[in-house]
């Protein structure tokens, strides 16, 4: 075989992978909802879910996001200035951080702090035969396991994300107000007159997805891993990997959904 042959093969053995990893997780997926709609429900799992993956998130979703806008502030300003632009500082900082760098940074660092976590809890009990043991007591490992994180993502992410644009613009703020000499006031003012109705839902609506995928593709990754320490590792891995790239592939479709022209 020649070697265009072998590589043009290689392109297409690559291409069949991707489509059939991509069934196996829509597929997984609907297993997922059909549960969801179905008794019984685990309230424990599912406010031990909240914690993890609301609450001690915070920390990180908190000092990406203010570390981000007054960043973003400063290359605004200085962009701006060539121009004698910098009084769009206030409405760039928030149409930025609330359509874009909010949701999409808040899920990447889900997908870091959380998916991999899921992956590996979830892998570890794999290898110690834990989920085993779950379906010799009857209980469902996607009802036990999945559907909790799924359904904790679905409803934290999204104020996780709203939390982060608020920082972030605050960020801005502090930045442009006690480095750039912006007036306070008008500063707040122009933020506020410039965000619409649409550029909030967008982030929310974005924050909801972005947790879906987070949850499901640690979930599904810990499900599928191989035996042993090795597998929990490329589980983690390759769980971080694909909920990062669903991210940023969701993240753009959704803005062409929202806001095409």
């Amino acid at each position: 075989m020649t070697l265009p042959l072998r590589l043009l093969g290689g392109l297409g053995h690559a291409v069949l992978s991707f489509l059939a990893l991509v069934g196996r997780v829509v597929l997984f997926l609907a297993e997922t909802l059909s549960h969801l709609v179905r008794p019984p429900f685990y309230g424990r799992e599912f406010l031990n879910a909240l914690f993890q993956v609301g609450w001690l998130s915070l920390p990180v979703v908190g000092l990406t996001a203010i570390f981000t806008g007054g960043a973003l502030t400063l290359q605004i300003y200085a962009g701006g200035a060539r121009f004698d632009a910098q009084a769009v500082v206030p409405q760039i900082v928030a149409i930025g951080m609330v359509r874009e760098l909010g949701p999409v940074l808040v899920g990447l660092m889900i997908a870091a702090r959380v998916t991999s976590s899921i992956a590996a809890e979830i892998a570890t009990m794999k290898v110690t035969e834990q989920i085993d043991a779950l379906v010799t007591l009857s209980t469902h490992p996607m009802k036990y396991l999945t559907v909790p994180r799924v359904l904790a993502g679905l409803i934290t992410v999204p104020l996780l994300v709203g939390l982060g644009d608020i920082i972030g613009i605050l960020g801005g703020f502090t930045v442009a107000v006690k480095s750039l000499g912006f007036n306070p006031a008008v500063f707040v003012q122009n933020t506020v007159n410039f965000l619409e109705p649409l550029d909030i839902i967008s982030s929310l609506v974005k924050g909801a997805a972005f947790g879906v995928i987070a949850t499901l593709m640690g979930c599904y990754s810990g499900m599928n891993s191989g035996r042993g320490a090795q597998g929990v590792g490329a589980a983690t891995k390759s769980s971080v990997e694909a909920a990062s790239i669903l991210i940023l592939a969701a993240n753009f479709l959704l803005t062409g959904a929202f806001f095409s022209v």
